[in-house]
């Protein structure tokens, strides 16, 4: 999400009350998660395949029928550097579901969440490896997430190692998650969102199946509630809560979406409350705040130094700014 690039070169028209919905059913998708991971009597590593899975066989029909010609493409010539930045991204989004998953059958939904929604911070981090100068405002957003992230996690090391583990298991899922932005950036500059969404989740699926086989995952004989929360997490978080953000682009800044997928850190906690009666622990409350009020200052900030002229040619599929959201 950090650097989210190029300005568009027609203004928007005006957000519309559709629109409105249309964010709020999104952000209520995402924020389903995390809560329908915990109540699936299923390893974590199964759920997050059988998603991937699904999705995939979802979006394959359209795709082999209507970009047939583009896949063919990216297997020959130059292309083909694109169609490798699909299969790193889809290896990356295997390692966030491998990590994040996990981490919120572990910890609390609302630490796991939070912690996951860390990604635009290591997204920055990368950014600055790949030799791009971040400005100050950038630095003090990822100190300040960075102290609520400690804060946070403290508070679980004297609940439970658990807990705790859950705490690092989602971190690190932030950090793969910035890895498969950054790849997925990469692919979906030349690449229409079909092609690459249906490539990624393929693959995706594809490497969570080998880890569950090398690993001795139980990939069924699941009872029918598990069975639910997954087609929930397909329909819901997969395809209504991305499809939906990405569908609000035509008319909403990928910037400021980018701050309304960190409501999904309170929306998952507010649902975990209510279905599966999770209330935050006291002592961790500060420490999300703060995580949160730092992640809002990277996007903000990397947003308003990202901004760059339009370029003089912007191909068809890029006409909007590719925006890719925390795969939680």
């Amino acid at each position: 999400m950090l650097p989210v690039s190029s300005v568009r070169s027609h203004p928007r028209p005006p957000v519309d009350p559709l629109t409105i919905g249309v964010l709020t059913l999104a952000v209520a998708s995402v924020s389903s998660s995390a809560p329908l991971i915990a109540f699936a009597a299923a390893p974590a590593l199964a759920v997050a395949f059988w998603r991937t899975l699904l999705s995939t066989a979802v979006l394959a029909p359209f795709t082999l029928t209507r970009r047939r010609v583009e896949l063919r493409t990216l297997t020959v010539g130059t292309a083909r550097r694109e169609g490798w930045y699909c299969v790193l991204s889809g290896v990356a989004l295997a390692a966030h579901f491998a990590t994040w998953m996990p981490s919120a059958q572990l910890t609390s939904v609302a630490a796991a969440t939070a912690l996951g929604a860390t990604q635009p911070v290591w997204q920055g981090l990368i950014a600055r490896w790949q030799g791009r100068r971040l400005p100050y405002v950038v630095w003090v957003g990822i100190g300040l997430a960075v102290t609520g992230a400690v804060l946070a996690t403290g508070a679980d090391v004297g609940v439970s190692g658990r807990a705790f583990a859950g705490d690092l298991l989602a971190v690190v899922g932030g950090m793969f998650a910035a890895v498969y932005t950054a790849f997925g950036e990469r692919a979906r500059a030349t690449i229409s969102t079909a092609t690459y969404t249906t490539l990624c989740y393929g693959v995706c699926a594809l490497v969570l199946l080998v880890v569950c086989l090398v690993g001795g995952v139980r990939l069924h004989g699941f009872g029918s509630g598990t069975w639910l929360a997954i087609l929930g997490l397909v329909v819901g978080a997969q395809l209504l809560g991305h499809s939906m953000f990405n569908h609000a682009l035509r008319r909403v800044s990928a910037t400021t979406i980018s701050v309304l997928i960190l409501l999904e850190a309170p929306g998952a906690a507010l649902i975990a409350w209510a279905w599966l009666g999770q209330l935050p622990r006291p002592l961790a409350l500060p420490g999300l705040a703060l995580l949160l009020v730092g992640v809002t200052v990277v996007v903000l900030g990397g947003s308003r130094a990202g901004r760059r002229p339009v370029p003089p040619v912007v191909p068809a599929d890029a006409a909007t700014p590719p925006f890719r959201p925390p795969a939680g």
